[in-house]
């Protein structure tokens, strides 16, 4: 796959947030490596909610889950099989219905997150522990760029998504709706990449991630 060079949001280096409460400074202000079976995220200072890590420091001997590449399931059969619109989640959008202002890149990005849920799930991990993101989008059909904003409205929905000062949630808009309760509260924020390429490997995908997770330490 030949990589665009269109990037959203790069950061450094690779979430067990379980060090205490956070502040807009971040959970690691100190120079010094985290304690050996924890990460640590690097947060932007000033900032109540950042949307993603300057970056990560790993402990010695943090045991970490990384997943494969995902995309979204094709849930919706009532749409042409390989189409954009089969990769919408109809739990979500019953019958693949998208709300006023709802992207196919967002729709996707929901589909593809809740999929990685079920992933971490399945290996006792959840949002809440993935300290490292790698998001791949492509362009909808008749589109020149990929969806960046419709990607970030996805993530939102299941990352990032606290203000850090008060660990109160913060309202994320699902297309062009008044802003709402986040599905999933959760004020991880992992150090991420997101880049436009030319061809996803499954016809009709338009987002493909992977994350790394860390096992909490108290494990």
């Amino acid at each position: 796959m030949r990589k665009r060079a269109l990037i959203a949001g790069v950061a450094a280096v690779a979430i067990s947030f379980s060090a205490g409460a956070g502040t807009a400074a971040g959970w690691w202000d100190k120079p010094k490596p985290p304690r050996p079976g924890t990460v640590a995220p690097v947060l932007p200072a000033g900032q109540a909610n950042p949307m993603i890590a300057s970056g990560v420091g790993i402990g010695a001997n943090t045991p970490i889950y990384k997943t494969s590449g995902l995309g979204p399931s094709a849930l919706n059969t009532g749409a042409p099989a390989g189409s954009e619109a089969s990769y919408v989640d109809t739990v979500v959008f019953p019958g693949g219905t998208l709300p006023a202002g709802v992207t196919i890149t967002e729709a996707q990005g929901i589909n593809v997150l809740r999929r990685i849920g079920e992933n971490l799930q399945a290996q006792g991990l959840s949002y809440a522990d993935v300290y490292t993101m790698r998001v791949f989008l492509q362009n909808p059909a008749g589109a020149a760029t990929a969806d960046f904003a419709g990607w970030n409205r996805a993530y939102r929905q299941y990352f990032a998504n606290t203000d850090l000062t008060t660990g109160n949630y913060v309202p994320v808009p699902l297309g062009t709706a008044a802003p709402a309760k986040p599905f999933v509260v959760n004020k991880a924020r992992p150090s991420r990449f997101a880049l436009e390429i030319e061809n996803l490997p499954v016809n009709g995908w338009l987002v493909e991630v992977e994350v790394d997770a860390a096992y909490p330490a108290q494990r």
